[in-house]
């Protein structure tokens, strides 16, 4: 059998429903998702085989005004991602005006001789019309998109488009991941990312992005009933004392709280029982230290812990 292969970046400003859309595509939730923007901050990479074609996704984290080290990280590693792909999948949120990130996007993007648009949140568009007026003006600033594309992450609306659309950029080629990967992540950061989810949504407006997730242990062992158990030790690190005391809430229920969440998705995820064990330690403004940037993975010169 002859395969194919294709490497896809979703790109697009913080919040549009980038990892959203990965999650969508690949079926299993890989990336962390909230109400939040700049949620990715790293290039997380989704793997999926449609019969002889192989299509590798790279979620990449909205391009933002970068105001610390680590958001201008977040900015190189969205733009680097689009270089060398077979196609761009850019989401913008329908519901907001054009943005100056979304113009930066699509002058840095027109390049690629294939961008597909996708103008996500339909779902919260009550006049139909105003859909077609964003698509209008989107090809008003370039003319080159090779489809535009209105969807529904929520809804799962559209998600069948975009496969029809997507389909038509594979190229002949080997396939570079078992066929029944989902992804290049380790089980650690897939594990980070799914406790870092439960903070952004449990906390929305109490605590910033200066929440960093590691997995200081991750270990498979045989209880003495005889069940398979996943022993897992994450840390939280903030950067203020204040914020220790938020994540640890009155009598511990705020952290007992993203552990419960967070366990649930673990054992759904990894299909086996989880021991999960959180601590929050502080680190104070590890955003701005290259250091500790690295230590967490998320350096440009480190892999996501």
């Amino acid at each position: 059998m002859n395969t194919k292969t294709e490497f896809i970046t979703i790109a697009g400003c913080a919040n549009a429903g980038k990892s959203s859309l990965l999650n969508a595509l690949v079926g299993e939730k890989i990336a962390a998702v909230s109400g939040k923007p700049q949620t990715t901050r790293t290039r997380i990479t989704g793997v999926v085989t449609r019969d002889e074609t192989q299509f590798v996704f790279m979620d990449t984290p909205g391009i933002h005004k970068a105001e610390t080290k680590l958001g201008e990280h977040m900015n190189r590693t969205a733009i680097e991602s689009a270089a060398d792909v077979d196609l761009i999948l850019m989401v913008a949120d329908v519901t907001k005006r054009i943005s100056r990130g979304d113009h930066e996007i699509i002058g840095r993007f027109k390049k690629n001789d294939n961008v597909i648009l996708i103008l996500n949140k339909i779902d919260l568009v009550k006049d139909k019309e105003q859909v077609a007026v964003k698509i209008a003006e989107y090809i008003s600033l370039y003319d080159g998109f090779k489809a535009v594309i209105p969807i529904s992450v929520l809804a799962n609306d559209g998600i069948d488009i975009v496969w029809q659309e997507t389909e038509k950029f594979a190229v002949d080629g080997p396939h570079y991941f078992p066929d029944d990967k989902l992804t290049d992540q380790p089980e650690r950061a897939l594990a980070a990312e799914i406790i870092r989810e439960k903070v952004l949504n449990l906390m929305y407006d109490e605590i910033p992005h200066g929440i960093a997730v590691t997995i200081e242990e991750m270990d498979e062992r045989v209880s003495r009933s005889g069940e398979d158990i996943l022993d897992i030790s994450a840390a939280l690190y903030c950067e203020r004392e204040s914020h220790k005391g938020m994540l640890i809430g009155k009598n511990g229920v705020m952290l007992k709280k993203i552990g419960q969440l967070a366990r649930e998705d673990l054992e759904k995820f990894f299909e086996i029982k989880v021991n999960l064990k959180c601590w929050v330690k502080v680190r104070e403004d590890w955003r701005n230290k290259e250091g500790l940037l690295k230590n967490f993975g998320l350096s440009n010169n480190s892999t996501n812990m």
